[in-house]
This record gives C-alpha cells, structure tokens and sequence, in this order.
C-alpha cells in the first residue's frame, strides 16, 4: 500500500507544480514543462516498481503531463500552437537523448568510474528502446492533437472541456503505450507478459489522465496579460 499512497503525493506534485509553471510562466511554461518531463519521464521509466500487484514502469505521472500541456496549449492557444509544442518535446528528447548517448564514449579516469557506471545505467539506451521512445513520443502527441481539434469542434461547450481531454487522451495514450511496447519489446519477453506490461501501462497512463481533469480545469481560469485569453 506504501507504493499506492505515495504514487498518489507523487502525481499531487506534479499536478502542484504543472500549475505553478503554468501560473509563473504562462504560455511559455508549458513550452518548459514539456522539455523537462520529456526528459525525465524517459529517466525514471528504467525503474520498475510493484502496485496493485502489478509491475510497471515509473515515469506514467510524469508523461502524462505532457499530454496535459499539449491539451492546454490547444483549448487555450490553439491547435498551431499545440503542435509546435509537439516538436519542441520531440527535439528536446532528441537532442537529451544524442547528446548523452556521445558524453558516455568519454573514457573516465580513475576516481570517475563509479559515476560514469551510474550514469551508464540512465542513459545507455538500447537501440530499440531509443527508436520506440522517441516514435511512441511523436506518433501518441501528433494524434493527440489531430484528435483535440476534432473533438473541440463537435463539442465545443466550455462545459465539454472533459470530453476533449479525457476522449483525445484515451486514444493517444493507447497508441503510445502500442508503439512503445511494440518497437522496444516485442519478442523480448512472453506474449502473455508482453501484454500485461502493454495493458498495465495503458491503464495508469488513463487513470492518471482522468485524475488530471480537475487540474486542467484550474489552470484553464488563469488569465494573463500579455498573451490571449481563451479562444
């Protein structure tokens, strides 16, 4: 029950600390929170944890939240801006992800070792797993988009904001979890087990999504002086 409890703080965290960068920064936030939980949703996502009985991946939380910034940026800026904030994210992984990937050929001296083996076990990325993080990334946040647009033009009520959330977010994320699993480990492990990590990881993507509604709905009332209001 500890790991239930404490995922929950997490998440609250995050969501407290999504709305503050949104609140400060505004529209350039978002911008900001994207690059940041890109990067660190592909470092936490090496540790695998036990909840509910089942084993999953870290970095759900964190991931999501890069969903609720695109989602934003599309209700509130438009779906020009979404997408631009979709290849923001997809260069800023790239780049993280490159330009680590060429720090690990430096050869350590003596003392550097021990640290250069820890940073060997964040960043030393199999080749399949790279290619599926950075293609489930582009694919899931492209539809994402795509599917906001169209949902906002069927249901365009300031009170249908949960429809245009929750209903993009429960394709993309599906999609996401499809591609990821599908490039990085298919055929590495038991079909059986292959589908319980594809479906587990689904779910608490979802569940996380659908918490984060009432946050979305908070940060959507911010207004800001130098920038549009709400479309």
């Amino acid at each position: 029950m500890f790991n239930l409890w404490w995922g929950v703080l997490f998440a609250g965290v995050q969501f407290g600390m999504f709305l503050a960068c949104y609140r400060l920064f505004g529209r350039i936030g978002l911008y900001a929170w994207i690059g940041v939980a890109t990067v660190l949703a592909n470092i936490q996502v090496v540790k695998t944890f036990e909840l509910l009985g089942f084993v999953m991946t870290l970095g759900n939380t964190t991931y999501a939240s890069i969903n609720m910034a695109t989602d934003l940026l599309n209700e509130q800026h438009g779906g020009k801006e979404a997408r631009r904030a979709v290849w923001f994210g997809f260069f800023f992984l790239s780049v993280s992800t490159i330009v680590m990937q060429l720090a690990l050929v430096f050869e350590p001296d003596a003392s550097g070792g021990a640290m250069h083996g820890a940073m060997a076990q964040l960043f030393e990325l199999a080749p399949r797993v790279a290619a599926g993080s950075l293609s489930a990334y582009l694919v899931s946040q492209v539809l994402d988009v795509q599917l906001f647009g169209r949902l906002r033009r069927r249901y365009a009520a300031r009170n249908q904001f949960w429809i245009r959330i929750n209903g993009s977010t429960a394709v993309s994320q599906f999609i996401d979890s499809l591609v990821f699993c599908a490039i990085a480990f298919w055929g590495e492990f038991p079909q059986d087990v292959w589908l319980q990590i594809l479906l587990t990881t689904y779910l608490m993507k979802f569940v996380i999504s659908v918490a984060s509604t009432p946050v979305l709905y908070l940060a959507r009332t911010f207004t800001f002086k130098d920038e549009p209001a709400s479309r």
